[in-house]
């Protein structure tokens, strides 16, 4: 990583952005690399194995031409790069379509499961795990703590598949009061957020839970306590921010890993969206489709991490940054 001379001589917050913008341009252009790379490094002809072994060999030709295989590695990967900055994604060997174009008609679909559960993810696991802790601190209620630790260990152990399959035999099959698959008004988006949310929350509760008690045995509380400042200001303006950055962090990286996971989630329930796209395209072997979902779903997961990095340096009372 580069150093920047005279970044203490600038706002502190200049210095910051230019660490991370660096940061993430770097990993954007190792993603872009080695997306360009997973093409290259399947056995045998990519374009024969879409088209079959019994495709005709003109016909391989002339798409191995149009997708630019024939050419130099260098000049592939600066075709390639070229593109990306134009916006091109390649096209589709299956649906003869642009990639960009498969990936803007899905992408919709995903980001409405996904957006969903990431806010009921947060909006469950900050008030539970909060409540938890204050609740059961210094020993108090112990068959709920016992409670509380069980419950939120056994889901957050629990496959996310699985639990989706366990949502359709409950609320399909055994008791059918929502429906199972597809994209088919509000009741269908239950199951697959749920399936998205429980696990996370899970998790992210338990975190919370420490944090909160990690907190609450700081000085600055003892002192709020001592002034009898009412629990809800003691709670919300004092304990809240200091557990913030934790669970930030992992609230950025739990958007990424579920982007990832409506993989699974969306071939349970037959959601039309990304994570069906993509297994149907490697299914069907169609590597500019596959390049192009991987591409989308590792940018997304390097801006989130941009973006939660810079809200840990805004929201943290013991941020430098911040603090300078």
């Amino acid at each position: 990583m580069p150093r920047f001379p005279r970044e203490r001589a600038r706002s502190p917050w200049v210095g910051f952005a230019l660490r991370r913008t660096w940061r993430l341009v770097a990993s954007l252009a190792a993603l872009v690399t080695a997306a360009f790379a997973m093409i290259h490094l399947i056995p045998g002809d990519p374009v024969r194995a879409a088209l079959g072994p019994t495709a005709d060999p003109a016909l391989v030709d002339a798409r191995r031409q149009s997708l630019g295989l024939d050419q130099p590695l260098p000049q592939q990967y600066g075709d390639f790069v070229g593109r990306l900055f134009q916006g091109s994604l390649g096209d589709s060997i299956g649906a003869q379509l642009p990639v960009s174009e498969i990936i803007s008609s899905r992408l919709p679909a995903t980001l409405q499961i996904a957006v969903p559960a990431f806010v009921l993810i947060l909006l469950l696991a900050i008030p539970v795990g909060m409540t938890a802790a204050v609740l059961t601190r210094d020993g108090r209620r112990r068959r709920g703590e016992l409670a509380f630790t069980g419950i939120t260990g056994f889901l957050g152990a629990v496959p996310e598949f699985l639990l989706a399959v366990g949502l359709v035999a409950a609320f399909a099959v055994a008791w059918p009061v929502l429906p199972v698959a597809s994209q088919a008004g509000p009741a269908s988006y239950v199951l697959p957020v749920l399936a998205l949310t429980l696990v996370p929350a899970a998790t992210l509760s338990r975190i919370v839970r420490v944090e909160t008690l990690r907190v609450l045995g700081e000085d600055y509380m003892r002192t709020a306590q001592a002034k009898r400042l009412p629990a809800r200001l003691r709670y919300l303006r004092h304990a809240l921010p200091n557990l913030l950055t934790s669970s930030l962090t992992l609230g950025g990286l739990l958007f990424s890993s579920l982007l990832a996971g409506t993989v699974l989630i969306e071939n349970v329930f037959a959601w039309p969206g990304l994570g069906t796209t993509i297994v149907q395209a490697i299914t069907e072997k169609d590597y500019p489709l596959v390049q192009g979902v991987v591409l989308v779903y590792g940018a997304a997961a390097l801006l989130i991490t941009f973006a939660v990095d810079v809200a840990v340096a805004v929201a943290d009372p013991r941020s430098t940054v911040r603090g300078s």
